[in-house]
């Protein structure tokens, strides 16, 4: 099961009521944050993610409400005792900036792995996980990803039972390995599967006007999660200016790529209220929610597997 958390969901600075914006997955006992504004840490603890089990950090771009509560979120991992390599994935430039950030975080008792994302886009694998990363268009380099999570095949017990298999197998089995019975017999996974299931994507888009490469991240996503300053129409072109979305683009964009669930995110400062332009959205793209800080749903879910 995929957990999926909105720790924060503001954009710019942090308010009383709403940390800056950032998301957490967690799959299998791991955990991917996008983005680190400042304060990250205490939106976590208060979302109820488990820190320790951060194992990536993608950054979207170095504006300082995506980037500069590094210092804060590295000691804190560090003080929870954590010894394992930290990745860190992100634009070009991203070494130099960790390296900045983290001249005021020194004595890490964990190693930092820095990978830089080149091009105008392409795919990351990582473990079980494949990231796409396509470039947005916001003034500076900006990264929005699409993260997919392989899922094992189905298991089918009956098939298992019906060649009186052992029941302490089944995982093993289930995992891709082949077993070897006491009797002799060799058991191979493709004997007691019954084949591949889709895998679960989640689209993270914030910081950029509509353009095109949206598409390929958000196509057919179980979740989009987008940018939405304003849902106020009039809003529009001032919000082009300075590279951002209004809740109505994020919705035609949910809709123009089939994803199946938009949470909209990244709020203006000014937006005290976002839900009472919520409706707007919903006229484009009806399964829309306004996220707010500790929003979580968990994928698949029985009924459509629908996170709304």
């Amino acid at each position: 099961m995929l957990d999926i958390c909105l720790p924060g969901t503001g954009g710019m600075l942090p308010l009383p009521e709403r940390w800056l914006s950032c998301c957490w997955l967690e799959y299998q006992g791991k955990a991917v944050l996008i983005d680190c504004g400042e304060g990250t840490q205490i939106a976590l603890r208060k979302a109820g993610c488990r820190i320790a089990r951060l194992d990536t950090l993608l950054i979207t771009h170095f504006h300082a409400d995506h980037v500069a509560g590094l210092p804060g979120l590295l000691l804190t991992l560090g003080n929870q005792g954590k010894t394992d390599p930290l990745k860190i994935i992100g634009p070009r430039g991203l070494r130099a900036v960790v390296m900045a950030l983290t001249s005021i975080a020194g004595g890490l008792p964990f190693p930092l792995e820095i990978v830089e994302l080149y091009g105008s886009g392409g795919e990351y694998e990582l473990g079980g996980m494949q990231i796409m990363y396509r470039m947005l268009s916001h003034g500076v380099p900006c990264l929005g990803y699409r993260i997919s999570y392989h899922r094992k095949p189905i298991f089918n017990p009956e098939k298992a039972a019906a060649l009186n298999i052992p029941k302490k197998f089944y995982s093993v089995l289930h995992s891709g390995q082949s077993v070897k019975l006491p009797d002799g017999r060799t058991i191979r996974p493709e004997q007691v599967l019954d084949g591949e299931r889709a895998p679960i994507c989640i689209a993270y888009i914030t910081d950029s006007v509509y353009c095109e490469s949206m598409i390929d991240l958000a196509s057919g996503a179980d979740l989009l999660i987008c940018e939405g300053m304003y849902g106020d129409e009039s809003m529009r072109d001032k919000m082009s200016e300075k590279g951002h979305m209004i809740f109505q683009d994020a919705a035609r964009l949910a809709k123009k790529a089939d994803a199946r669930a938009l949470w909209l995110t990244h709020f203006s400062p000014a937006l005290r209220n976002p839900k009472e332009h919520l409706a707007a959205a919903q006229a484009i793209f009806l399964p829309t929610a306004v996220g707010y800080d500790g929003i979580r749903t968990i994928l698949p879910r029985s009924g459509g597997d629908r996170p709304l």
